[in-house]
């Protein structure tokens, strides 16, 4: 009968403690494996009892098959009773027939299950990974979780399922083709029976050696795709430096020792499989010794020790198996480990115990769906996981709704951490921020996040369609909204300009849209969504003169009769605002209008002339242009 029993593939890495290292993941037993993922079988047990009722099947079949070959040498070829045959070859064909149909179902079955089982454990992971703090993805390696989640799933199945059924399967073979030796003649099964602790003994010395390989083995696939996932990312900042050698060495470094772990554990498991055919064989001829021995006083049939030998040769399969299954086991338990690990992770910011509602909006009719949009932040400090240092010391400032109020100040004052805090990447070490009155801390994330349109400073887009991407911010608007959104963020005519309009793809990033474009496709995203809060993270950096010229209308537009925080280091483009807060060193300086601390502010103000002139020389630089051309 066929079983379903797979191979461990190829891994990850182990846990990444910090971007570029890769340390050793934390170790856990089979029972502390199988504690963690036997529960996600729970919606499948009808099927899965039945797989392994088919499990059972398969074996007694087998030795019944096995065991008519005695009746045909003993009953009929021996006495030349020809009469009894049509009677055993029906039998046979009945047990073949039989074999076929628990064979089909087991495979269906088998396959049903584990990929069941597959999808199910991926999606349940992939949902985990987005609901970790972006601080896990700034400490991990993305190539090695993505390897996690792609690789590793697979060999948990090969343990906790197919293991499980194969490991029945054996057990079954060897207690019924155990029981038929015996029966048989018992002093031959007694000789049979002396190769198996040496089995036993092989089997558990490779076991463990196979284990430290395999996880040495998958620690340095991760490596690998991790190196490649952040060279093919860049590949634009390598070709402009030329340092396509030097990634090349890199990456082939990584694969060598790749290569090394993987050819560790091909010896040992190379070496396993003669020791145990050499180990069968002894044993073979052992008992074909005493056969023939138990032959010559008549203590044992022809038919008997042809059927015997059958059945010696059917034993040491399952037991030869059961070694195997037991290093695939111990290999598969090094990618179990490494989701473990990655399942065990908590976030840094959690659902609230007792979530809270939003105070309700004259004229809404769903309690708390949408905030007006008094934002505050009191007495606010933060500091980094890890860091020595504070980010934000102590921030105050209040933003009424409809008003807007521009964070700025020199780079690395804490303008970005502001706004990592007001979406919740991250909650204050000390203090507290409000929306409409509820700490932020009390508020369901989802609810949050529904009432504040982002702009991040780093402009973020799908490889999909125009359409999906402006989507992202309402998927449920309709055609009308999406055009109106667009035309809002002074989008629409570039897109109508595009081969198939909004169908258009945008490649991998945006890569196919410049970055003028790509912002104003977030900016329409953000439209489209029309919360009450609006966040915009430095919207105009990385853009030229030009381009950011462009999108300061609809960026206005956008604004309009929201709560707006505006983050920025250029002081020039947020002059209009109602108030600005001034940064310095993760400190609140000064805040007033831009009148008010260009007169008494001197920070603020030595900072607005650098850019004043730093404005002027790019006008200049643009007005030279066409004369040095």
């Amino acid at each position: 009968m066929t079983k379903r029993r797979k191979e461990h593939p190829g891994g990850s890495a182990s846990a990444v403690q910090a971007k570029g290292s890769v340390a050793a993941t934390p170790t856990a037993g089979i029972r502390v494996i199988f504690r963690w993922f036997w529960p996600a079988t729970r919606p499948y047990r009808g099927r899965l009892l039945a797989s392994l009722l088919l499990v059972a099947v398969g074996p007694f079949l087998d030795t019944a098959q096995v065991w008519m070959f005695k009746l045909l040498i003993d009953d009929v070829l021996i006495p030349r009773n020809f009469h009894a045959f049509p009677a055993i070859a029906a039998g046979y064909l009945g047990i073949g027939l039989a074999q076929g149909l628990a064979s089909f179902s087991d495979e269906l079955l088998s396959a049903w299950l584990g990929e069941r089982f597959v999808l199910d454990l991926r999606t349940r992971l992939f949902d985990h990974l987005h609901r970790l703090s972006v601080d896990f993805f700034d400490r991990r390696q993305l190539g090695d979780t993505l390897s996690r989640l792609t690789g590793d799933i697979d060999s948990i199945e090969a343990l906790v399922l197919s293991g499980v059924t194969s490991t029945l399967s054996y057990a079954f073979e060897i207690v019924l083709f155990t029981g038929a030796l015996f029966y048989l003649n018992w002093h031959l099964a007694l000789a049979a029976m002396v190769a198996a602790p040496a089995f036993l003994a092989i089997a558990r010395y490779f076991s463990a050696r196979i284990k430290k390989a395999s996880r040495e083995q998958r620690r340095r696939s991760g490596s690998v795709t991790a190196a490649a996932e952040e060279t093919l990312a860049n590949v634009a900042l390598v070709q402009a430096y030329d340092r396509h050698d030097a990634e090349t060495e890199r990456f082939h470094h990584e694969n060598l020792g790749r290569f090394t772990a993987e050819m560790a554990t091909t010896r040992l498991r190379a070496l396993y499989r003669p020791l145990t055919e050499l180990l069968e064989t002894m044993a073979v001829v052992l008992v074909l010794g005493v056969g023939v021995w138990a032959l010559a006083h008549n203590q044992i049939t022809v038919g008997g020790l042809v059927v015997f030998v059958t059945y010696l040769s059917r034993l040491y399969s399952p037991i030869r198996g059961a070694g195997r299954l037991s290093n695939t086991m111990y290999a598969a338990s090094a990618s179990a480990e490494r989701i473990i690990d990655l399942l065990s992770q908590q976030p840094d910011v959690r659902e609230p115990v007792k979530p809270r509602s939003l105070p309700m909006r004259q004229g809404d009719k769903t309690p708390g769906s949408k905030a007006q949009g008094w934002v505050n932040f009191d007495a606010v400090t933060f500091a980094y996981p890890g860091a020595n240092r504070l980010a934000l010391k102590k921030i105050t400032f209040a933003v009424a709704p409809g008003q807007t109020v521009a964070i700025v100040g020199a780079s690395g004052a804490g303008k970005s951490t502001l706004s990592k805090l007001m979406l919740r990447f991250y909650d204050p070490s000390a203090g507290r921020i409000s929306l409409d009155g509820c700490n932020l801390r009390d508020l369901p994330l989802a609810t949050l996040r529904r009432n504040v349109s982002a702009v991040l400073q780093e402009t973020l887009v799908f490889d999909g369609t125009i359409r999906d991407n402006i989507l992202w911010g309402k998927p449920t608007a309709t055609e009308a909204e999406l055009v109106a959104a667009a035309m809002a963020a002074d989008a629409h005519d570039f897109i109508s300009a595009m081969p198939d309009g909004y169908d258009t793809r945008i490649g991998q990033r945006g890569r196919l849209l410049s970055g003028g474009q790509r912002q104003r496709l977030a900016l329409a995203r953000a439209m489209i969504r029309d919360a009450p809060v609006l966040l915009l993270d430095e919207p105009t950096t990385g853009l030229d003169a030009g381009s950011a010229e462009r999108i300061l209308a609809p960026m206005r537009r956008l604004m309009t009769g929201r709560t707006t925080l505006v983050i920025s280091h250029n002081l020039l483009t947020v002059t209009h605002a109602d108030q600005i807060v001034f940064l310095a060193d993760g400190q609140v300086t000064g805040i007033g209008t831009h009148t008010e601390l260009l007169a008494g502010n001197p920070g603020y103000a030595k900072l607005y002339r650098l850019h004043q002139q730093r404005d002027t020389r790019a006008k200049e630089n643009v007005l030279l242009q066409p004369e040095l051309i």
